[in-house]
């Protein structure tokens, strides 16, 4: 079932942290279940690290946490925790989560782990596993990941208490056992991962792993596309042969250069009623079914914004957005896509690639909702500031117990580009 509300305009109410430094976030953004909302704001600076911060929708304020790298409790000088580039995971009233560097060094056009550090800092120490008590505010520091890599992707078995994670840039498969306390490397699982040479070993990484309940395997994407589980009890890392994510449907790329996430799914999650995986292939913006018993994949729609199913075109973020998650009635996905802007009847088009993967120019945002149960795509049309700005640089999305939309977006703050949370009444309530 199609409905277009195109014509409709959604607003967005902007929100100041306090924190000036601000910088491009993904994932890190939740609804809990206190009713709050809690979130990490990045920083690509030398000497900060980024910042968590909650928002009460109850009284309409926000509250500052922590600094991540002084949750740490660094002894050293050393490059911060810059951010946290996961969704958090709840369970038994805690915040699960990670850090990531947020301070890079662009060699040869990538962004990389710093090798020219400044005199007297140390090298990134590696990202952190953390949690956060929602009853007494407490953090807590689980593990630190080896090799000086920050976390990626990280997932949880919540029945288990099992954390799962890929690291970066070398892309390292890590199991964390929270009842023993005890975390294991598996490696590197897509060649040299982002650390690798374009042309060579260079694999862009899985951003989201689910794990399937009733065997407690892990599962996890590759830019070429194949499909691995990994089996908790065996120990073992294994590739799905019967199938992959190399669909026509998808695109072509050239999966050992920079650019895109290749034929990797963007975001996925597990969908108890069905017992199968929904996920969302980021650059294309189609929708796919995953079933890991059959195995199976199977396209269920294109849910990119309206406007560009009419033209025809991707997101001109080359990754395509992290704006994708089952929303609390368990049976609508809610997706924050692109849209081409037209002028003079138009389309403004971008730049042609982007060696390293980004923006290739400016687009609409739009929310888009798609009931599962009744296959009803519904597009609520772009969404602006009060100013008629746009929200820019969108890779994360929480939708409240107080029936609001949540992300974390780029917005002009006193005349600086900073990026912090927004708010947008839902739709459809």
């Amino acid at each position: 079932m199609l409905i277009n509300n195109d014509s409709r305009r959604l607003v967005a109410k902007k929100y100041y942290s306090g924190f000036d430094q601000a910088h491009d976030t993904y994932n890190a953004l939740t609804a809990a279940s206190d009713g709050k909302v809690y979130y990490v704001l990045s920083s690509e600076s030398i000497d900060v690290g980024g910042k968590m911060f909650v928002y009460d929708p109850a009284t309409d304020q926000i509250e500052f946490l922590a600094d991540l790298t002084e949750i740490c409790e660094e002894k050293k000088k050393s490059i911060p925790q810059g951010k946290s580039h996961v969704g958090f995971e709840e369970s038994n009233g805690k915040l699960y989560f990670a850090t990531h560097i947020g301070y890079y060094e662009l060699i040869d056009g990538m962004e990389r782990l710093p090798e020219l550090l400044p005199d007297g800092y140390a090298p990134y120490p590696g990202g952190y596993l953390l949690s956060y008590d929602l009853n007494d505010g407490s953090f807590q520091k689980l593990a630190i990941v080896p090799d000086g890599e920050g976390v990626l992707t990280m997932t949880m078995d919540k029945a288990m208490n099992q954390l799962y994670c890929i690291t970066w840039p070398n892309g390292n498969f890590i199991h964390y056992d929270l009842k023993e306390g005890k975390l294991e490397n598996y490696g590197p699982i897509s060649a040299r991962g982002e650390a690798g040479t374009p042309g060579k070993d260079f694999r862009v990484l899985c951003r989201s792993m689910f794990v399937d309940p009733n065997t407690g395997r892990v599962y996890f994407s590759t830019a070429e596309g194949n499909i691995f589980a990994y089996c908790p009890t065996k120990k073992s890392i294994k590739p799905l042969d019967e199938i992959s994510m190399r669909l026509d449907y998808f695109g072509g790329y050239l999966t050992n250069q920079p650019g895109t996430m290749g034929y990797n799914w963007r975001k996925i999650f597990w969908y108890a009623p069905e017992e199968v995986a929904y996920g969302i292939h980021g650059n294309s913006g189609y929708l796919f079914r995953f079933d890991p018993q059959k195995p199976s994949i199977e396209i269920v729609d294109r849910i990119t914004s309206l406007p560009s199913k009419k033209s025809g075109m991707y997101d001109q973020f080359s990754y395509g957005y992290l704006g994708f998650q089952l929303c609390p009635d368990h049976e609508t996905i809610y997706y924050l896509t692109g849209g081409p802007i037209y002028s003079e009847g138009k389309r403004v088009e971008g730049e042609k690639t982007i060696a390293k993967g980004g923006a290739r120019g400016l687009e609409n945002l739009h929310l888009i909702t798609y009931h599962i149960p009744n296959q009803k795509y519904q597009d609520h049309g772009p969404i602006f500031y009060a100013d008629g700005s746009r929200p820019t640089y969108v890779n994360s999305i929480a939708v409240g117990k107080d029936r609001c939309v949540y992300t974390l977006a780029r917005f002009d703050h006193h005349n600086k580009m900073i990026q912090d949370l927004i708010k947008i009444t839902d739709p459809l309530h």
